[in-house]
């Protein structure tokens, strides 16, 4: 199914992911915990982009075809990273036809309140709303820019992983990331608001 990352750069814990989505399939659930971990943060901020307020539920109908399928993967790491987003985006492109209407940005709600316990509060909180603020410029984009910026940038995919989840050629993703990362580029100056 994913053939990893032969083609593409090679991020940090894609070794660890690797371990951890092997142990997965062999039903150790703390691995799965692992994959999870690993996976979901940029996994999230991709269906936010794509679906805004329904993100969460359209990431955990995405996880329990992951989990599902989790036995017919083959690859490593970054191969899994692809496979996974392939499947959200799908996920989000189908709740986007029943629900028949296009992507919104997304505004500030209930998370905001709910920061995680353990770390500095303020930390978080600015944390939380400069991850806010980007997605909110990222969704300003053209559609096939903020899909590829997402998936290049915020999910860490390469070209070719990145291809394979949109359906185009990696040299037409990385053009469309590069262009949107140009586009954000040229709106941010010093003057702009952010938190």
């Amino acid at each position: 199914m994913g053939d990893g990352g032969r083609h593409g750069r090679i991020r940090a814990d894609d070794a660890e992911l690797g371990a951890a989505v092997a142990r997965a399939q062999e039903g150790d659930e703390r691995a799965f915990a692992v994959v999870y971990r690993l996976v979901h943060p940029g996994l999230l901020a991709q269906m936010r982009a794509l679906v805004a307020a329904e993100a969460e539920d359209v990431a955990s109908d995405a996880w329990l075809e992951i989990a599902r399928d989790l036995a017919r993967f083959r690859g490593d790491g970054a191969g899994f990273r692809g496979w996974a987003a392939t499947i959200a985006r799908h996920r989000a492109l189908d709740h986007l036809r029943r629900q028949k209407r296009r992507p919104r940005t997304v505004g500030l709600d209930q998370e905001a309140l709910e920061l995680p316990g353990g770390q500095d509060t303020a930390e978080a909180a600015l944390e939380f709303l400069s991850t806010r603020w980007a997605l909110q410029l990222i969704a300003t984009l053209p559609r096939e820019q903020a899909e590829a910026v997402l998936l290049r940038v915020v999910a860490g995919l390469d070209g070719v992983a990145a291809g394979r989840v949109l359906g185009k050629r990696p040299g037409s993703v990385r053009t469309s990331a590069h262009r949107g990362l140009r586009r954000l580029a040229q709106g941010l100056g010093p003057e702009t608001d952010r938190p």
